[in-house]
Order: C-alpha cells, then structure tokens, then sequence
C-alpha cells in the first residue's frame, strides 16, 4: 500500500511504479494507491499508468480520505487501476492537459494561432488516450473523455452511477471488506480478489526520493535559485572566498533540476538577472539609489512571474516570495553600501595618504617654501601667500615629492 497526497512527479512516478514491481515480486495479493492529487505531469502520470497496466496483482486506487480529490492526472490514474473506489466527499476529473514552458498554461493556447494546433493535438492525444483506458478497464468511455475536452468533474456518487469507478467506501477496511470476491481479468483469464483480511504493509520512499521530492517543490526551487544567485553574486564581488561560489553554482544546478517539472515563464527569469545587474551597477554609477529601487522592483516582478500556471500547487507562496524579495535585497543593498564605502574611503597611507594632512608652513611661502607635516620637513608651492607659522592642508602631491598645499583660516597649528 502507498499514501500518495501530492502532485503527480517523476520522483512521484519511480516511487508508485517501484512499489508496485515490489508488490508484483512478492506476490501480493493485491496493490493499493490512497491517492488525493490536484494533479501533475503527463509523463509521469503515463509511467504509473504502464505500471499498473502491466501489473499481475490487481491494483486498487482508493481515492481517499474525504475531502479528496483524483484531477487531472490523478484522473486518469484512478480509471486506469482494476478497481477504482471513492470515499464518500472526494471528487474526480479536471483532466483538461495544460502545457509547460513558455506560453504554457492551457485553454489560451486556443487562441494563438501554431499553438492552437499544438494544444489541439495534445487534447486529442489525452482524449484518446483516456478513452482507451476507460475501454480497456469497462468504465464510461464518454465520461472519460468529457473529462479530458470540457474540464468536468463529478462528485464520488456521481462517479459511481456513471461508472467511472466501481464501489466507494468509508476507509480501506471497509474497501477491502468490499472488495473480497470480486472478478478482475488477467491475459483474458477471470480471476478472484480474496482481499477481506488481509494485512496493510505501507511503502514509504527512500532518502533519496524524499530529497529529490522536496526539491520538486515550487517554492524550495525559488530559494534554491535566489541562494545561487547571491552565492555567484558575492563571488563575483569578492574574488577569492571560493565557498559563496561553490555554494551558489550547485543551488542553482539544483533549481534547474527542479524547474524541469515546473511551468517556468524566462521573462521573470530574466527580470532576476535584470535586478542583479542593477544591483551590481549601483556600485559603478552613481544614481542616488535609483538603481537599487529598479533592482528591488525588477526583483519583486520576476518572482511573481517565474512560474506561470493557475494550478495552486506550481505557483510560489506569495510569503515566501515577499520574504525572499526582503532578505535578497537587504543583502544587495548591504554588499554595495560596503563596497561603495571601501571604494570612497580616502588613502590613509603612502602619498596618497598626505591628501587632506594638516601641518605648518616652517617659512614664508610665496609660491615657494617649506612645511612641517607629519614630523617631517617637506618642499612646498602654493597659489597663495602663506606666512610661516600659519596652518596649512596638503592638496596633491606634485612630481618631485613637491606638496601642494592651502591656507587654513582661522585655526592653529600643534606641533
């Protein structure tokens, strides 16, 4: 038995479809899918379906508990299995395909001329595709591909009078009770499910299922991009740290690996890499923070527009964006404020450093004449007269070590 209470992903796929050789390697007498999904990828959804197409035990897909949900791909999942059952308050269909990538995201690829053909295409390849598993499993072929075209769904009760499923129960004890003695076909052979009795073992996924499905989450791969990001960011700000880098480069191979299954829009992609930018410019021009502004913005707007789909479970949280937008721009708006301050601050030593010192003119200097800075005698010019005794500011330092140097009004010299 699994417990499946999420999308439908590849990780989802390799992990019912492994069970299920499992279940078929043992001999069990039979295999069953809780199932509550809002959905999922059509490949993956195609892979459990084989598996359960060529299964030798009987498969049983119970969706359940109350208040759950078989759509879209869950759908057809669930015609698909030798006996479908409900709980009492679930519901099933939705399965209307929705595309992923750029102009992804359904019904309005029916008006954009080459994609219409394309959406037109995959609904018929889903619609086909659905009746056939309705045939093959003697459920409302109709139905089943109503399913598909017009996007409708029906209640657990509904389901059963038109014979999409076979039987609801209240929980899986009473399914199984339900289910004993009941007929399902094999190479065309009638067999018997003697399933009253008989003992749950529940599948759970491996750590590495469990990674690889954390990782599939919409929001995990929007921080594991704005984590790379600010890795490839500081590195490239301070050459040399190594760490920020390495950190950065495999967050942001690990976001690619999760945007694979998630409906990604390039323009909020670029819109990310537009706020770097301007973030990184901010350090070169100087825009009284306009820059920085444009940064947040562009920021804030392509996390909005990354991921483009209706379907709440690939959407980001808006907390987690609004979070994430805060500490992101906080850590830009941190690196260049010290970066621009080390860039402004003023030489404290060699040559460069005397610009600014302060010391006394040791005689008179009419163009010409000698200072004391720093405990040191210096030759100095000056564009004006200066008396000895009277303070004075190195301005440059002239070729030949010659400073040049201004009068201080109003104040006096300490040796």
């Amino acid at each position: 038995m699994v417990k499946v209470a999420q999308p439908i992903t590849p990780v989802v796929a390799s992990f019912i479809t492994g069970q299920l050789s499992r279940a078929n390697q043992e001999g069990n007498v039979a295999f069953l899918c809780e199932l509550d999904t809002p959905g999922g990828l059509d490949t993956a959804m195609r892979d459990i379906i084989q598996g359960i197409m060529n299964s030798q035990v009987p498969v049983i897909v119970f969706v359940a508990p109350a208040g759950a949900r078989a759509a879209s791909a869950g759908a057809l999942i669930t015609l698909a299995a030798d006996f479908a059952a409900m709980a009492p308050g679930t519901n099933i269909g939705a399965a209307h395909p929705v595309s992923i990538g750029p102009g992804g995201g359904g019904n309005e690829g029916k008006e954009k001329g080459g994609d219409s053909t394309m959406m037109e295409k995959v609904e018929n390849d889903a619609a086909a595709y659905a009746r056939s598993i309705a045939e093959r499993r003697g459920r409302n072929r109709e139905w089943a591909e109503k399913m598909v075209r017009e996007s409708v769904s029906v209640s657990a009760g509904k389901a059963l009078e038109l014979k999409l499923i076979d039987l609801m129960a209240d929980d899986t004890a009473d399914l199984l009770q339900a289910l004993d003695g009941r007929h399902y076909l094999r190479q065309g052979q009638k067999r018997i499910l003697h399933s009253a009795g008989a003992d749950l073992v529940e599948g759970h996924m491996n750590w590495r299922q469990e990674l690889l499905n954390t990782l599939s989450n919409p929001n995990v791969a929007y921080l594991l991009l704005m984590l790379g990001i600010l890795g490839i960011f500081f590195e490239v700000s301070q050459p040399g740290v190594i760490f920020p880098g390495a950190v950065g480069a495999i967050a942001i191979l690990l976001a690619l690996y999760s945007f694979q299954t998630l409906p990604i829009n390039y323009a909020g992609i670029l819109l990310i890499l537009l706020a770097v930018v301007l973030f990184i410019l901010e350090i070169k021009v100087a825009s009284y923070g306009m820059l920085t502004v444009g940064g947040i913005v562009s920021l804030t707007l392509g996390s909005i527009m990354l991921l483009e789909d209706s379907a709440p479970y690939q959407q980001i949280s808006p907390v987690v964006i609004a979070a994430t937008v805060a500490v992101c721009s906080g850590f830009f708006i941190l690196v260049v404020f010290f970066v621009a301050r080390t860039q402004k601050t003023r030489f404290v030593s060699g040559i460069e450093g005397m610009i600014g010192e302060r010391g006394e003119a040791v005689t008179d200097i009419d163009g010409r004449g000698r200072v004391f800075v720093h405990g040191e005698y210096w030759n100095a010019i000056a564009d004006e007269t200066i008396s000895a005794g009277e303070p004075i500011e190195i301005e440059r330092v002239e070729e030949g070590m010659r400073l040049k140097v201004r009068k201080i009004s109003g104040e006096k010299f300490k040796r």
